[in-house]
This record gives structure tokens, C-alpha cells and sequence, in this order.
């Protein structure tokens, strides 16, 4: 037994149990991530995009929103405006067309642990770059590489207004005709696209092919959010009406995001007036929680959506 004890509380050189999470947010055991690797841990900043008043948005464009685009309002002086999108052709992390007008895309691979600074150097890259060049990835930072943060470039207090799109057509010009690889690509992203719409500030209907959602992501701290929505569950005032029900959340980016499912059969639209009204109600269930604490059968309902989070990132 004593052997035993010992092999479990060995640690490595950093301190880590190996059998312990990976602080990396991998999912996996330390021995089987960065303790298999021999690589440093680099623990991803909580909250990438805060600060920023478009921050419910840039989690959903990362997240779960298949093809959009969104201009972006700039801090720098530059004459180049910079679109914001989803996905880009082979997964780029930027391009600039011959046109000069330039792209950035949110659906990458990341290379460091904080997406923000992937997505600035991405960004300042775009503003530098010549026509028709495209930066596949963002390379591997130096000690003494670029340490600007999205925030550093953009103008925090914007909202980001997305256009949605129902494919992937506006990766190229009205005028070009896909070829190549990018053709090939643009036929895959065609065929992967779940029908999506915005009901309201960072609310996405989602077609998933056998039910429709509602994600929704919330700015609010999750304890504080948890509580709000656990006290509609108690009261039965969390769905959006008949033909919905509450289906749990999970966590992206520093932030909770609530999933409801949806009877697919109504359309995306016919669900916006239920949604500003949970919303109503969900700043309503807010504002009470500064004067009156939770009761017990809204704890017993705020212990029952905690079993249903899950994380991604």
C-alpha cells in the first residue's frame, strides 16, 4: 500500500501529477498531453476576447456559427478596411484579395495559448500584407515576438454587427470562378453548413438536421447567470413556449452559453419574440438576485443545470 501511495502522489519536475488534467484544457492526463510531449503548459487565458463589446459575438462566429462575416472597426490608423469572418478558404488565417480588401478568419487552428493574440497577429499581418497574399497560419511566436492582443487593435466599445450567409460564395469575387484547391474546399464547406440564423444579439437558431437549438451566448458571470436560470427553472418560465425545453449549456471562451431545442418544424424567426422574452425575464430573474438569495428548491434546480455543462474551450 505504501508503494502504491507513492507512485500516486509522484509528481513531475513542474509539479504536475501526471495523472492529473492537463492544465492545457487538452481533456487529457498530463502523462498522455504535455507530460508525453515534454512540452511547456501553456494554460489558455479564460477569457480571450473580454473587454471587448462584441465579445458574445466573437465567441458564436468562433464557436458554432458556420458562415458569417463582420466589418471591423479599427483602432489603428490604416487605410485598409479588415473583414472578420467565420471560415476562410483552406482554413486561412488571412488573406487579402487582389482588390486589396482584406480578411480574417476566426475558425483556426490557435498556436498559443491565448486566441486573442493569435487573432491580432493575424489582424496586423492582413493591415501589412500585399494583394493577393494569404497567411495559412499564424506561425509559432518568438520570446520576442509581437504581444499585441485583439483588444490593442480593434475599437472595444463596437458592437460587431455579422451578416450571415447561407454558403460559402463570398469567399471570392463575383466575377471569379473557384479552382483547385479552393473549389474543392469551397464544395466541402458547402456541404458541411447547418442552416443558422441570429434571432438577437449573440442568439444563433441552429438547424442540426433532427432538432433545431437555440444557443445563446450570455455576457453575465457564470455563478450569476446559473442562478438567474435556475430561478425560471423553479418557476418553469426557462423554456421559450410550446415545442421547446431547456437542454443545458456549456462553457466557451470565459463564457456560459445556454442551449435550448427547438421543434424544428417553426421557422428560425418564428422563435425571436420568445427569445426577447426569456431575455426579458432572465434580466428580471438578474436584478432580483442582489435582494433575494436563492431558495432551496431553486438550488436543487441550479444543482440539476450544473450536471448538464459541459466545456469546449
Amino acid at each position: 500500500m505504501a508503494k502504491r501511495s507513492a507512485v500516486k502522489s509522484k509528481k513531475t519536475t513542474d509539479g504536475i501529477n501526471p495523472r492529473q488534467a492537463c492544465p492545457c484544457g487538452s481533456g487529457k492526463r498530463y502523462k498522455a498531453c504535455h507530460g508525453l510531449t515534454g512540452g511547456p503548459v501553456e494554460v489558455p487565458v479564460g477569457r480571450p476576447f473580454e473587454g471587448l463589446a462584441g465579445e458574445c459575438e466573437l465567441i458564436a462566429l468562433r464557436e458554432f456559427v458556420p458562415s458569417a462575416t463582420a466589418p471591423l472597426a479599427l483602432s489603428v490608423n490604416t487605410d485598409r478596411a479588415v473583414t472578420l469572418s467565420t471560415v476562410l478558404p483552406m482554413a486561412a488565417a488571412a488573406l487579402v484579395r487582389a482588390d486589396g480588401s482584406a480578411f480574417v478568419g476566426l475558425q483556426v487552428q490557435t498556436r498559443s495559448s491565448d486566441v486573442g493574440r493569435d487573432l491580432a497577429r493575424a489582424l496586423r499581418w492582413a493591415l501589412d500584407a500585399k494583394p493577393g497574399d494569404v497567411l495559412s497560419v499564424v506561425g509559432p511566436e518568438t520570446e520576442d515576438g509581437e504581444r499585441e492582443r485583439l483588444q490593442d487593435l480593434l475599437d472595444v466599445k463596437a458592437e460587431l454587427n455579422p451578416t450571415l450567409h447561407s454558403d460559402f460564395s463570398w469567399w471570392l469575387p463575383e466575377d471569379e470562378e473557384p479552382t483547385g484547391e479552393v473549389a474543392l474546399s469551397l464544395e466541402r464547406a458547402n456541404q458541411a453548413i447547418m442552416p443558422t440564423e441570429r434571432i438577437g444579439p449573440a442568439a444563433y437558431w441552429v438547424d442540426a438536421g433532427d432538432r433545431a437549438h437555440l444557443r445563446w451566448v450570455r455576457p453575465e458571470p457564470e455563478e450569476q447567470l446559473l442562478f438567474a436560470l435556475a430561478r425560471l427553472h423553479a418557476k418553469g418560465e426557462l423554456g421559450l413556449g410550446e415545442g421547446s425545453r431547456y437542454a443545458g449549456s456549456f462553457r466557451a471562451h470565459g463564457l456560459l452559453v445556454p442551449v435550448w431545442d427547438l421543434d424544428r418544424e417553426q421557422h428560425a424567426r418564428e422563435w425571436t419574440t420568445q427569445a426577447e422574452e426569456l431575455g426579458a425575464r432572465l434580466d428580471e430573474a438578474l436584478a432580483s438576485l442582489e435582494k433575494t438569495p436563492l431558495t432551496s428548491d431553486e438550488r436543487r434546480a441550479r444543482d440539476g443545470l450544473i450536471s448538464r455543462q459541459v466545456t469546449i474551450r
